[in-house]
């Protein structure tokens, strides 16, 4: 039993290291469902994930969402993946500040920019980009 433990976490580390080269190798990648950069978590207990549906027929590029009280952009969410059209990604939009509003703002490849402002994040769980 102990050998079969051992050789099943050593074929998971080989995986895991595999497929972490493979991944770096091929950019942009498609977003799948662990895309976001945000890990602070506010302590109200709300609920601030957000699935984003890209149903525009354009592959998205960037994906910036920003506490609609400040005046800059936060960082692309997306980082070096994208979102394909007809696919979707979840989002934690939770900077740590107890913000809800949030402004959106995504770029596609045909280089159209859309942007929304004072999106409720605390209210919605999805969030659809179409054309």
């Amino acid at each position: 039993m102990i050998a079969f433990k051992t050789v099943a976490r050593a074929a998971l580390i080989a995986a895991a290291l595999g497929s972490a080269s493979i991944a770096a190798a091929a950019e942009p990648m498609i977003a799948a469902e662990k895309v976001t950069t945000i890990t602070i978590q506010s302590r109200d207990g709300l609920n601030r994930r957000v699935r984003i549906h890209n149903q525009t027929g354009w592959t998205m590029t960037h994906f910036y969402a920003s506490d609609s009280r400040v005046t800059s952009w936060e960082e692309d969410m997306l980082g070096s993946s994208v979102l394909a059209a007809g696919r979707s990604v979840m989002m934690n939009i939770d900077d740590g500040s107890g913000a809800c509003l949030y402004d959106f703002k995504a770029r596609f490849t045909n280089g159209q920019e859309l942007t929304r402002f004072q999106v409720n994040v605390c209210q919605i769980a999805d969030y659809y980009y179409t054309r």
